[in-house]
């Protein structure tokens, strides 16, 4: 028996279950493209799955409904996938293993993947569902959402009549969404080579239990990252101890997730082993205290360890001073909006490899002139420390429009099926309706979902009510559009 199958809308549960049942993480979507295309051949629907795995599936207007303007659903089919230390899943070839207690769906030990699953599972079951009224459909899944929008770059428009877009990649019931920040990522590096040790003593410092979290949707939060805290850990221990010299400094798996846990090696002078082991407990005391309101869980340790070599002194300093010096979190905040982050940057993944140090940061803003402003302020400072930066993945921002009849159906809708108003905001997340907005002239968005919490972490749940709910808006936004 399907695990999700006494949920309802029960179609909607039952295609997210089974887009759960197939490995689909960035980059590695291919198996759940093919699922979506061969939901469109069982159901004699018009499709098109281009080179990259978008998929685009065409379903013609209801009796009644042929005169009415086409109505673009879209929503990505990659997930960002992480999972506990102690999982061994194989996330790049195993499905998720589900978990429900009627009011919460989440998956054992790893992240859930309802940001977006959830709105493809929910675009399928419309896309099935003969009974309901509604407009020409046009369904649009793109891939790679999360490591920088690169099926919605790739996506050919022009076959698109659509002028409404309803974006389902929004997390927060009853918010809807009408403008986004712009963002890219900064591939940085600065060298340095191991060499041998000189009679120092190794160490592995531990910086695990902070919380992380979506660098868009979370970054307000002031929650630590790992990668940007140890850094500070280790130019601290530099400044205690001359003569440390970095051997590896490693955490993050994406950029676009606050690091919640980094490891760091390093060699000590001989004969300050008490001292260097004293400072790391007292620094974890400190660190307890700052992020006592957001990070409760915080904890640094070290312990002796064998290493292999260590960077030279100046190459340990250069790289330290700019880990110190790199800023992180939000950097400022909107005007238009009160309560929205409209700049920040985040430090996501960090790692010493043979050639010297290589980290990704990604840069969110609603202003592109600001985006600009803060790479220009990291490649400065990586200039200062003799490294180097290549802007990659970059992506549009969606401008907020004053007039829009799209926004007036959908918060009409949402009033018929809650009785309740619906709210308008931003996000400084991203998404992918800038992209279509620059590609199809003349559209008109708006982007919401159902209540998901911990998106990109192991802590992902999705509500089963607000899901319903929001399947209803929909359905209803649809039979409206007449």
């Amino acid at each position: 028996m399907a695990v999700l199958s006494n949920l309802k809308p029960q179609k909607v549960f039952e295609y997210f279950e089974k887009l759960c049942s197939v490995p689909h993480g960035s980059g590695n979507t291919r198996q759940i493209s093919d699922l979506c295309v061969s939901f469109a051949r069982g159901l004699g629907l018009r499709y098109r799955q281009d080179e990259v795995n978008n998929v685009v599936i065409w379903k013609e207007a209801s009796p009644g409904y042929e005169g009415a303007a086409a109505v673009i659903l879209q929503g990505h089919i990659d997930m960002v996938c992480v999972k506990t230390e102690d999982c061994p899943k194989d996330m790049a070839k195993e499905g998720l293993d589900l978990v429900t207690d009627g009011e919460w769906v989440w998956a054992d030990r790893t992240s859930l993947g309802g940001d977006n699953g959830i709105a493809v599972a929910m675009i399928l079951a419309i896309l099935a569902d003969d009974s309901l009224p509604h407009p020409p459909l046009e369904a649009v899944f793109t891939v790679d959402e999360e490591t920088g929008m690169d099926g919605a770059f790739a996506l050919d428009c022009s076959d698109l009549k659509g002028r409404k877009l309803v974006n389902l990649d929004s997390e927060e019931e009853g918010v809807f969404t009408v403008s986004c920040a712009g963002g890219l990522v900064l591939d940085c590096f600065l060298p340095g080579k191991r060499e041998e040790l000189a009679g120092e003593t190794g160490y592995v410092l531990t910086l695990e239990g902070l919380l992380g979290g979506h660098s868009g949707a979370e970054i307000h939060k002031g929650r630590a990252s790992a990668n940007q805290v140890m850094g500070r850990v280790l130019y601290s221990a530099m400044e205690r101890f001359p003569g440390l010299r970095l051997a590896d400094i490693r955490g993050g798996r994406f950029d676009n997730v606050i690091c919640p846990k980094n490891q760091a090696k390093a060699a000590v002078p001989a004969g300050s082993e008490a001292a260097f082991e004293a400072f790391v407990r007292e620094f974890d005391g400190i660190l307890k205290n700052e992020y006592a309101g957001c990070d409760g869980g915080i904890t640094l340790t070290c312990a002796r360890a064998t290493l292999d070599g260590a960077l030279p002194p100046e190459a340990t300093a250069n790289i330290l001073r700019v880990l110190l010096a790199m800023p992180q979190g939000v950097q400022a905040m909107s005007a238009d909006f009160p309560g929205l982050v409209q700049t920040s940057l985040n430090l996501g993944t960090v790692g010493v490899e043979e050639d010297g140090l290589h980290f990704a940061l990604s840069i969110r803003s609603c202003i592109a002139s600001q985006k600009d402003m803060v790479a220009q302020r990291v490649e400065a400072i990586l200039a200062l420390g003799g490294g180097t930066a290549v802007r990659k993945s970059a992506y549009p921002g969606w401008q907020y429009a004053r007039q829009s009849v799209l926004r007036e159906d959908v918060l009409a809708a949402h009033r018929a099926v809650s009785g309740q108003e619906g709210r308008i905001e931003a996000t400084h997340g991203g998404l992918e309706c800038g992209l279509f907005l620059e590609k199809i002239p003349g559209l008109d968005a708006v982007s919401f979902g159902p209540e998901l919490h911990d998106v990109h972490s192991v802590k992902e749940r999705l509500s089963a009510p607000s899901t319903l709910r929001v399947y209803e808006v929909v359905c209803e936004l649809l039979r409206r559009s007449k």
